[in-house]
């Protein structure tokens, strides 16, 4: 399901390029830690929802300045000089956004699943392409390192000192099963709400943090 509705794609996609165009190249700032500012703000999770007042209502220079000032940033501010010139950095921005709409998934965690500013921009080669070749390529790096990650329940597990027999004592849910769930084979997020519930009263934390 897409992130919002496709009328403000346009508007959302070039003002996101031209954001990172002028934090990079004319602000000067490192891609990726303009970004993780950019997730940390706030602002990224109202872009991603369609707010109008941030994917339409701001130009992309106003909202590089209006995260440098959310997250208290001190910054000069200058006139944009890339005005005319759509390069590597104006893409990577730019088709983040359309890969975000399209997927609805977060920025925060397209970032941490292996695609941050400087990564995409590492596949512009990409740029003269259609949209729906980046999306592949992405899908491609995002799946391969979720199967390298530690599944939530494998995190949190771990985290309370509990070994995968301890967990199934503890929460009447069977060890075969909670090893398929950490093992990706079974989907925790299609699991009965009470094996959930039960796992989450064991490990002491909220279910969402077992869907995450």
């Amino acid at each position: 399901m897409n992130a919002y509705n496709e009328l403000y794609l346009d508007d959302a996609m070039h003002n996101l390029g031209d954001m990172v165009e002028y934090a990079v190249c004319d602000m000067g700032y490192d891609p990726d830690q303009f970004f993780e500012w950019f997730i940390s703000s706030g602002i990224a999770d109202k872009f991603e929802k369609g707010n109008p007042k941030y994917v339409t209502g701001m130009s992309g220079y106003e909202l590089a300045e209006t995260v440098l000032s959310e997250t208290n940033i001190q910054y000069k501010k200058i006139e944009p000089l890339h005005i005319e010139y759509k390069g590597r950095e104006y893409w990577g921005g730019w088709i983040l956004a359309y890969y975000q709409w399209l997927t609805g998934k977060r920025f925060e965690d397209i970032v941490k699943g292996g695609l941050p500013l400087s990564t995409v921009f590492s596949m512009y080669i990409l740029h003269e392409a259609d949209e729906s070749k980046f999306v592949e390529s992405a899908n491609e790096i995002l799946n391969r390192n979720k199967q390298k990650q530690p599944s939530k329940l494998q995190e949190i597990r771990k985290a309370r000192g509990f070994t995968q027999q301890q967990l199934a004592e503890a929460s009447g849910v069977s060890l075969r099963m909670i090893q398929l769930y950490e093992q990706g084979q079974n989907d925790i997020q299609k699991a009965q709400a009470q094996v959930v519930l039960s796992l989450a009263k064991a490990l002491g934390c909220d279910v969402e943090d077992l869907l995450g």
